[in-house]
């Protein structure tokens, strides 16, 4: 078998898509060993990978601990599984050129990470955005993750006593919708492989806890223009909501990266580790529309134990 090893990036609780690269591989007859650069040894992906501890994702000599640790380790590909190692990756790949990496140009990441940029540049290409006039209002941190610090301002009151209100990105308030996430993956040569839509059913500390893949025309639609409008690459995670009251669809951000909650997609056949490795390796990847809707996934916590007696 053909030996890889693959670092991921911030993949601490990513237990379950490690297992899904393992199994890929087996499939592929590559042998994975995993990876991963984290600030401590004792997270869950621990039980499946080997730690690197490392540095912190804005500390000015991370490119250079990154490129000991991939030297010493063989590493062939790296995969970012949070906000800030994306342009991270993206970087480390333009400066080193030895590895392959699964995302875009480093300046596109660095747009959908700043919300008000994305939404600005989501507008200046036609996509369809929630409205920034009317009452009430969502304000998210303008570099917020995981819906953490969003706030509902009900009316022009509040949004005067808003505090730093420049740092945030305001978007009406729509009630009742449907959250949607499409998973997709984009071949470094620009080929669309897959886009799974999927419902947002639960949610636990931003991410999706209960989440169930559909077919739907209008959606997949809105993401094959998304992906060809902004031009990104490798795997991309595309948040929608619909309106229930009008049935409007609507672009609410990008994360150029695999989403949490992506394991139900690979459940429905869309295997994007497979996809992955493939596109990276150099064995060609086809696109794939033969996954299944209505594959749930229900998330759960589970453990991982450490000795720290040692």
């Amino acid at each position: 078998m053909r030996k890889v090893n693959i670092l991921f990036l911030g993949g601490a609780k990513r237990v379950s898509m490690a297992e899904k690269f393992i199994r890929a591989g087996l499939r592929l007859g590559l042998e994975v060993k995993l990876f991963s650069y984290e600030l401590s040894r004792e997270v869950p992906i621990a039980s499946k990978a080997t730690i690197l501890t490392g540095r912190k994702w804005k500390d000015p000599e991370i490119y250079e601990d990154l490129h000991r640790h991939i030297e010493d380790n063989g590493i062939d590909i790296m995969i970012p599984f949070v906000d800030g190692a994306v342009e991270i990756a993206a970087r480390y790949r333009d400066r080193y050129g030895d590895i392959g990496v699964p995302v875009g140009d480093a300046a596109t990441a660095a747009v959908m990470f700043d919300k008000i940029e994305a939404d600005s540049l989501f507008r200046t290409l036609g996509l369809p955005v929630p409205s920034d006039k009317d009452f009430p209002k969502i304000a998210k941190p303008r570099f917020g993750s995981a819906s953490k610090g969003i706030r509902l301002i009900k009316d022009k009151a509040e949004l005067d006593v808003l505090e730093n209100a420049s740092e945030y990105l305001l978007q009406e308030y729509i009630s009742p919708r449907k959250e949607i996430t499409v998973d997709c993956y984009v071949s470094l040569a620009g080929e669309l492989i897959t886009a799974v839509p999927r419902y947002r059913i639960e949610t636990q500390g931003g991410e999706a806890s209960v989440t169930e893949t559909f077919h739907n025309a209008e959606v997949e639609s809105l993401a094959r223009e998304t992906l060809l409008k902004t031009g990104l690459r490798g795997a991309v995670t595309i948040q929608m909501l619909q309106d229930q009251r009008d049935q409007r669809l609507m672009l609410m951000e990008i994360n150029p990266r695999l989403g949490g909650g992506a394991v139900c997609s690979c459940h429905a056949g869309a295997d994007l580790p497979e996809f992955i490795m493939r596109d990276l390796l150099g064995s060609g990847v086809t696109p794939c529309d033969t996954w299944k809707g209505g594959i749930r996934i229900c998330r759960y916590f589970s453990e991982v134990a450490f000795d720290m007696n040692r």
